[in-house]
């Protein structure tokens, strides 16, 4: 039987990275992330996707409800505003593995409340962008 794929869904300005804030952020892009998740992943299929859209982040959502067997998800600035999203992962079935790539603890206090933090298995933060590498791997571990 094949493997369910890891979906690694990523929120909104995510598309911007490698010039977005480097201070915060860093230099690496998305598509260096993407491949930095498959990479750790082995032969496991990866579905990596990207929207700045909250409709489309919760679309993505429902594939892997349907067809996944684990998410890592960056919701980026929709963590702390999204009931649609938060609602969403309350559906899934799998382990859920939140990602920020800056460590939000130590930003303002807008960013300390994570609703999606209420469905997640895991949260991983400020690990920088290779805490995405982490999160994967967590996850195949989770998925054992």
């Amino acid at each position: 039987m094949a493997q369910k794929p890891i979906f690694v869904i990523n929120g909104p300005n995510l598309n911007r990275l490698g010039t977005r804030e480097p201070q915060i952020y860093g230099s690496t892009t998305l598509a260096q992330i993407e491949t930095m998740c498959r990479d750790a992943a082995g032969g496991r299929p990866v579905r990596f996707h990207q929207s700045n859209i909250e409709g489309e982040i919760v679309n993505f959502i429902h594939q892997a409800i349907d067809e996944g067997g684990g998410i890592v998800i960056n919701p980026a600035g929709y963590s702390f505003t999204s009931v649609p999203i938060l609602d969403a992962l309350k559906m899934f079935s799998g382990p859920i593995v939140e990602l920020h790539i800056s460590n939000i603890h130590r930003r303002e206090p807008i960013y300390h409340n994570s609703l999606v933090s209420k469905a997640a298995t895991a949260v991983i933060v400020g690990l920088g962008p290779k805490g995405y590498a982490v999160a994967v791997r967590a996850l195949l571990d989770m998925l054992d």
